[in-house]
């Protein structure tokens, strides 16, 4: 049975509904731009995490650091205050630098108590930094150089440096840095002095670097937003008010000397000429691989200075060069501060400039390239780091006697295998302490007589030869 028409004026009357119509789908070139600099943080982590932690496999420790802070992250992650053995029995490392920022890595370290945590960890926090580094510089200058950028500033010497260099606490300070900055060049001032405060309680230097973010922003805001002028120069106050009190009276209320230890590190220093050839190299290195000089070109470049002083009025030959970890902070400066420069390029009236600033991303890209082939991320092509040698393991097994909770005396080559299980000094910084084993890494033949130079250490106790393998020696204490 059919059912019955209706009228034509009642279809007529009847309201129109459109149908639905779906939603557009998301443009995934859009998406791409948010993604990249996560996929390019990602294969940076992957990078570091198997260098460091190659490093350690090889028992390739460059000094005693991996095993200062583990020492601290461990009393941390017990609830104890932060002893560290190894700079002296009892010895508070809030007494040496502050840095009680450390403390956020013992949760994971009562998980994982190994010191390969905190070089995981240190790994994981260099690649982050690459996130703002990449994005600031792709939301000024587009996503391919924004990501050429990001990719030579991972690539950069000093983050490679560090990396190399075990673990060091300025690992925190890179990223914080880079959240900051990236924050200025969005004109988003709070954001930056929020990311800027915390490096006070990085390390003790750092309230000056503070201290200079505060003055970056309240130059680059008195013309959009001069309300933010007071509160960015309160911050500059703050960072350095900040440092001043930390080295005359936090540190050394934890110093058992009652004094900053690091102050003769200034008074030995023989002026700024001291050095000098060492000192612009390091300039040289800083400006022009990785930013061909125009960095010099943006105000974001004062950041740099706090740190590039303190180091150059040290009467420190280690502070003045390109070794270890000092220049890993002014990395994310120097490359942001050529982002901007970039950005700001793209007007000069002159066409010299504009055609320079054109190819610089390119360029610092592949210089980048071209130094890591000598740098510690050329590592990765070589198949030996991904093997652990079989001398590294006959050394472990002999540290293996060595029973957990036992206080060991030990230089650099046994602590990173000791400080997870052991009470561990320093060797010949026992302070009247006798251990119950010396472990030591004799492999340069430094030691003639190793139980003649134990009865030197402790002439009142007796240690005998319990062990040796690929030049470790291993002693155990048999009489008080």
């Amino acid at each position: 049975m059919h059912a019955p028409s209706l009228p034509a004026t009642e279809t007529a009357a009847r309201p129109h509904i459109p149908a639905p119509v779906a939603p557009p789908p998301r443009d995934r070139r859009l998406l791409a731009p948010r993604r990249d600099p996560w996929v390019l943080a990602g294969t940076l982590f992957l990078a570091y995490a198997t260098v460091s932690v190659g490093r350690y496999r090889h028992m390739a420790s460059m000094s005693w650091d991996l095993g200062i802070f583990e020492q601290a992250v461990r009393a941390y992650a017990h609830l104890r205050a932060p002893v560290v053995d190894l700079k002296g029995p009892g010895f508070d490392i809030l007494g040496d630098h502050f840095s009680p920022v450390t403390a956020l890595l013992a949760p994971l370290y009562r998980l994982f108590p190994s010191p390969v945590t905190l070089l995981v960890a240190q790994a994981a926090l260099f690649a982050l930094s690459a996130v703002p580094v990449t994005r600031a510089a792709a939301g000024l200058l587009g996503r391919r150089r924004g990501l050429a950028l990001g990719a030579a500033y991972g690539l950069s010497w000093g983050v490679q440096r560090a990396v190399d260099f075990d673990f060091h606490e300025i690992c925190f300070a890179v990223p914080l840095i880079a959240f900051s900055l990236e924050a200025v060049l969005a004109r988003r001032w709070r954001r930056a002095l929020c990311w800027a405060l915390p490096l006070v309680l990085v390390k003790e230097d750092l309230g000056l670097t503070v201290a200079a973010i505060g003055v970056v922003v309240a130059l680059r805001a008195r013309r959009s937003a001069p309300r933010t002028v007071p509160y960015a120069l309160a911050v500059a106050l703050f960072g350095a008010v900040a440092t001043a009190l930390t080295l005359t009276v936090v540190i050394p209320a934890f110093n058992t000397t009652g004094a900053y230890d690091y102050w003769d590190k200034v008074s030995e220093a023989g002026g700024p000429w001291d050095g000098l050839g060492t000192k612009l190299r390091t300039l040289a290195w800083l400006l022009i691989p990785t930013s061909g000089l125009f960095a010099l070109r943006s105000p974001l470049l004062l950041v740099a200075l706090p740190t590039l002083g303190w180091r150059f009025l040290s009467g420190d030959p280690h502070y003045w060069g390109t070794d270890w970890h000092y220049s890993a902070v002014l990395m994310p400066v120097v490359v942001l501060a050529l982002a901007d420069a970039l950005s700001t390029a793209r007007h000069s009236p002159s066409a010299r400039v504009r055609s320079y600033a054109s190819h610089l991303p390119a360029a610092v890209v592949a210089a980048a390239l071209a130094l890591t082939t000598s740098l510690p991320l050329s590592a990765l092509t070589e198949t030996d780091l991904y093997r652990k040698p079989a001398e590294v393991r006959a050394v472990e097994r002999l540290l293996d006697r060595i029973p957990d909770g036992a206080s060991v005396e030990a230089n650099i080559g046994p602590i990173s295998r000791l400080t997870s299980r052991c009470r561990v000094f320093w060797i010949g910084n026992t302070r009247g302490i006798a251990p119950d084993f010396i472990a030591i890494d004799n492999s340069t033949k430094w030691v003639d007589d190793v139980q003649e130079y134990a009865r030197q250490l402790h002439p009142r106790a007796t240690y005998v030869v319990a062990g040796a393998s690929e030049g470790y020696v291993l002693m155990k204490r048999t009489r008080p």
